[in-house]
């Protein structure tokens, strides 16, 4: 079994500039999570730092310390999207600063539930009313939010001054947060890319929704970029398998450091398709400056990346400040995004956050209508978050879809997936179809979907037998080809609808059931002079191109199909009593004088060598004849 690590737990840091974040950290870990010499040099985080601690019960927290100055608010929305908890950072001497404020506001659109106020500098700010002021100013900017009853810590790092506390509060805060869930589809959103003397490219991210394991194969997403996992560390320490929720080293093989950037998604191959449109709940700020409004240009931050958007906003003209809607975006560059996944927006210039949101859709297949109450209907109930929806929403979309391939677009494992479905069986709301419809095996497709497909199915039948009423029915492989399904779901469907009574199957074709092909009155009457002209002339009827050209080439086929004609050759075609004849006549004389040659039947039967010469022939390849030189005789499978 691979080594991994044990259960660990990421937290972020968030705050104003010069609040004292990075020296928090480096008071707490011991590493200061400042990297870079500009960095260093200015005193000022610019990019993402990382540290990491490990708690008195032994558990390994990470650590991504973000910068607070707002010329870096970009850099610090890609270090906050995989936190489990906060360390809202406030300078004691300070107290609520712009930045504090942005950053409270970002947190809150990404969703995050739990964290910890922590009052740094505490030895410059003796007076404890002061204090007292400034954790309530504090507590006011987060009310109503998810962090509203965070615990209030102060500290000094200088002095030491509240550490031991507030390692312990961290302690208490994660014991009881569940371990990120294992989907078997894991995502590493890159947040830092560097190359190691000796090893090669190296990414770094926290890992999301499945194990990573040394020696897997792997893609980047959007680029498309594939290799190989040749080293995992969590901590500086190697591992060969990576849990989610961790955070992750990744070395690889076959990737140069140049074909990497920040934003893009480590998965497994073909796991993690990028998308350039994507439905959204959208939050606008109320401190916002002003309204988001339709087709507005923004950034859009998701995981750790960032790309520039236009907003389709799909019940309105606008969001106001402190109101919300439903929007799709429209990306100049694709990304990965999975159901669930949080965003935020930013106007590009003047720079502000404007809001945030939730991803419904990741890919929807078109663009919306604005208004339209059914896809504002279908989002709503996407929104509301149970599973089963998202399960009758893909049977919809991806449908008729195996349980594997349902279970995957949800992010469940099959198991929990199966038992979902069957809760949407039992309500109507999805279907079984195919050979395995009674079972677990089979597709699945959303009970209304089925119905669309259905109805599709019988306005193409309908309209072929419409179209060419002689016919059996519509080819199978042409129906295939107008429903545009794929051969396993095509064999399903048929399956269904033969057992529905909705189609009926006749050797190489499709009809609808009870369907029989039926001649026009004026058809009937042509029929009727050709057949009499052909029973009458019984062993030399009328050639093949005579007949078609009497009959057309619809009630031509159709006479062939019912069996009123038998086609012997591409030139001769007999009726079907007169071919009966002369079979039975040919192996009876055969039976009797064992041998015959062409010029004998041809007199037996008055009629002229290009018939019976064409008959014979035909009776070879079915085996009722055997030719012999210059004769025939009995074949195998003569009567």
């Amino acid at each position: 079994m691979p080594e991994a690590e044990g259960r660990t737990h990421v937290v972020g840091t968030a705050g104003h500039v010069d609040h004292g974040k990075s020296t928090l950290v480096h008071a707490l870990t011991g590493m200061h999570p400042d990297r870079l010499r500009e960095e260093i040099e200015r005193q000022m985080t610019i990019d993402l730092g990382f540290a990491w601690l490990t708690l008195p019960q032994g558990e390994a927290v990470g650590i991504v310390d973000v910068p607070g100055h707002r010329d870096f608010i970009e850099n610090m929305l890609a270090g906050v999207g995989g936190m489990d908890a906060v360390l809202l950072v406030i300078a004691a001497d300070e107290g609520v600063m712009p930045q504090t404020r942005e950053h409270a506001a970002i947190l809150r659109l990404l969703g995050v539930e739990r964290g910890i106020i922590v009052l740094t500098k505490a030895d410059l700010a003796d007076d404890p009313d002061w204090l007292r002021m400034v954790e309530a100013d504090a507590r006011g900017l987060l009310a109503g939010t998810p962090l509203a009853d965070s615990e209030v810590m102060a500290v000094s790092a200088r002095t030491g001054q509240g550490l031991p506390e507030l390692i312990q509060a961290l302690a208490s805060l994660l014991q009881d947060l569940p371990l990120r869930a294992d989907r078997g589809r894991p995502r590493l959103p890159i947040d830092r890319v560097f190359s190691m003397p000796g090893f090669g490219t190296v990414l770094t991210g926290t890992l999301l929704d499945g194990r990573l394991e040394l020696g897997q194969d792997i893609e980047l997403s959007p680029s498309g970029v594939r290799g190989r996992i040749r080293g995992l560390q969590t901590h500086k320490r190697k591992i060969e398998l990576a849990m989610p929720g961790s955070r992750v080293a990744v070395n690889i093989s076959g990737v140069g450091v140049e074909a990497v950037e920040r934003g893009e998604v480590l998965g497994q191959p073909g796991a993690h398709p990028a998308t350039r449109l994507m439905d959204v709940r959208i939050d606008c700020l109320a401190d916002a400056s002003g309204p988001i409004t339709h087709n507005q240009e923004l950034k859009l931050f998701t995981g750790t990346a960032q790309r520039v958007a236009r907003i389709r906003i799909l019940d309105g003209d606008r969001i106001r400040p402190g109101e919300s809607g439903w929007a799709q975006l429209v990306l100049r560059h694709a990304v990965v995004a999975s159901a669930g996944d949080r965003l935020v927006v930013r106007r590009p210039s003047p720079g502000e956050t404007l809001g945030g949101g939730i991803v419904i859709e990741p890919a929807p297949a078109r663009l919306h209508r604005r208004r339209e109450a059914q896809v504002l209907a279908t989002l709503k109930r996407l929104a509301q978050g149970d599973p089963r929806d998202r399960l009758a929403e893909l049977a919809a979309s991806e449908g008729p879809a195996s349980l594997a391939q349902l279970a995957a677009g949800a992010k469940l494992d099959e198991g929990s997936a199966a038992t979902m479905v069957a809760d949407l069986v039992a309500a109507g709301r999805v279907r079984r179809i195919g050979a395995g419809a009674s079972t677990a095996e089979g597709l699945l497709i959303e009970s209304e979907a089925w119905g669309r497909l259905t109805e599709r199915a019988r306005r193409v039948l309908e309209e072929y037998h419409r179209s060419f009423p002689l016919r059996a029915g519509v080819p199978r492989e042409e129906l295939k080809s107008r429903l545009h399904l794929e051969g396993r779901v095509y064999l399903a469907c048929l399956h269904s609808w033969g057992v529905e009574g909705k189609v009926q199957e006749v050797p190489g074709c499709v009809a609808l059931d009870g369907f029989r092909p039926a001649p026009s009155g004026s058809q009937l009457a042509a029929m009727e002079r050709m057949m009499g002209q052909v029973a009458a002339a019984e062993f030399s009827p009328p050639s093949v191109k005579e007949l078609m050209d009497a009959l057309g080439e619809e009630l031509y086929a159709y006479l062939v199909a019912s069996g009123a004609l038998v086609v012997v050759s591409p030139e001769v075609a007999f009726g079907a009593e007169a071919y009966a004849k002369l079979v039975r006549g040919i192996s009876e004389l055969l039976a009797r004088e064992g041998q015959a040659t062409v010029a004998r039947m041809r007199d037996e039967f008055d009629t002229s060598r290009k018939y019976i010469l064409a008959l014979l022939e035909h009776l070879d390849a079915k085996g009722i004849t055997v030719r012999d030189a210059d004769v025939r005789r009995l074949g195998p499978r003569a009567g």
